[in-house]
């Protein structure tokens, strides 16, 4: 499985960004995909998330600024974001959610920058 992402950069604060992600090769059970980021110096976090069912979620600091979405049938997902400020500023990665047996097994993009600043 293979995830390349696309769409980040440098933005001035206030200003949009669209994230897209396509997902190629075989996997198991797809149950979602999803958006995570890593600071400098801190770990890993959600930022949002959407079920092969459609339902989303989003981490606090994204709700009503980040909107996800997804082409099920294209294998992609796109993450747009309105409103950023610096402390948006991080790697965004890519994440395929998939289960095998009950288990969850995930797949990664390379990671895409995405830096707010004027």
């Amino acid at each position: 499985v293979q995830l390349v992402e696309s769409g980040g950069g440098l933005v001035q604060p206030g200003g949009s960004l669209r994230l897209s992600c396509v997902a190629s090769g075989r996997a198991f059970d797809m149950n979602g995909m999803g958006w995570y980021r890593q600071a400098p110096g801190k770990q890993r976090e959600l930022v949002a998330s959407i079920t092969s069912r459609g339902r989303t979620d989003y981490a606090e600091s994204a709700k009503g600024r980040f909107t996800i979405s997804s082409d099920s049938a294209k294998n992609t997902v796109h993450l747009l974001m309105n409103r950023l400020t610096p402390e948006d500023t991080a790697v965004y990665y890519c994440n395929l959610d998939t289960r095998r047996f009950g288990s969850r097994i995930d797949y990664w993009g390379q990671g895409t920058q995405v830096t707010v600043s004027s």
